[in-house]
């Protein structure tokens, strides 16, 4: 496997955290990813992508863990958005573009201020496209107890927020308290968001947000089926991703190798793209046995 895998890949501490890590977080991805798309709010996981810049920036500042910027910055911009009015249909976008306008300024003062401490360091290209290779393993309980925590919240909360996803006139109608379930899907949204940022970095992590689950949603309505597809999809993008920013190193005699984020992100579009032609072949194919009177067995078999 010599063509695939380099010399010291798998005893190589490092890489066995990044792909722990990986597998975390396209889990916990693909569990909120899913929700996010049906609810149609990817526009405020792009907002809590510059929050949590803004909070990773400032950690750097502050001296403290990465991901307690990215998740702390991420949680604060959920409860101002659902402050603002998110869990209001009609009021997402002005919540979400109040919050983006606010996190995008604080963004260019802390990494501005980032630059003039750190100018040395890279701390700037690691808040904004991640550097999964320098996550020390001792990050590695908090990133389990983390994905735990929002699956666990998730699952408690699973039939109200499926319900309030698909019609919140229903959903209110039966009691459900969209406020509080809103809110508490936005703050286990932001956790994602954090988490995906010390892996693909905070600007790039609505890739793994959106794209498995958009591509797994072209295939499945079924919400439990959707979340287990797309996180096969997202941890096939980060593992390939590794291996490949792994190998890149030895691509070129300078040892120069390439950002994880860029294979990542590059391997969610191809999928993205293989999803959509293959959803639309099998929506002309459906198409076309039905104009042949094809029978309902034979049309579920296309």
């Amino acid at each position: 496997m010599h063509f695939i895998f380099e010399p010291g890949f798998f005893s190589n501490t490092t890489v066995r955290t990044a792909l722990v890590l990986g597998l975390l977080v396209s889990v916990v991805s693909a569990a909120i990813g899913v929700f996010t798309v049906v609810r149609g709010q990817s526009f405020a996981g792009h907002a809590l992508t510059d929050v949590a810049t803004a909070g990773g920036a400032g950690a750097s500042l502050a001296v403290i863990s990465p991901l307690i910027g990215f998740i702390g910055g991420g949680v604060l911009g959920a409860g101002a958005m659902d402050a603002i009015g998110v869990q209001r249909v009609k009021g997402r976008d002005i919540a979400t573009g109040v919050v983006l306008g606010a996190a995008t300024g604080l963004s260019a003062l802390f990494l501005y201020l980032v630059t003039l401490q750190t100018s040395t360091t890279g701390s700037t290209q690691t808040i904004l496209f991640g550097s999964v290779f320098t996550v020390e393993p001792s990050t590695l309980p908090d990133a389990l107890w983390l994905t735990a925590l929002v699956l666990a919240t998730l699952f408690i909360i699973r039939r109200p927020l499926m319900m309030s996803s698909i019609s919140p006139e229903l959903a209110q109608s039966r009691g459900v308290r969209l406020r509080l379930v809103g809110l508490t899907f936005m703050v286990m949204l932001a956790v994602a968001v954090g988490l995906s940022a010390i892996v693909i970095g905070s600007i790039l992590s609505t890739a793994l947000l959106i794209g498995p689950p958009a591509s797994a949603l072209k295939f499945s309505n079924r919400f439990s089926t959707a979340v287990v597809f797309a996180s096969v999809l997202g941890t096939l993008a980060t593992w390939l991703g590794i291996i490949l920013a792994y190998d890149s190193y030895y691509w070129s005699a300078s040892h120069r190798g390439l950002p994880v984020s860029f294979f990542v992100v590059s391997l969610v579009v191809a999928q993205f793209v293989v999803a959509n032609v293959l959803a639309q072949r099998r929506r002309v194919r459906v198409v076309h046995a039905t104009e042949h009177h094809a029978t309902p067995e034979q049309v579920g078999w296309i």
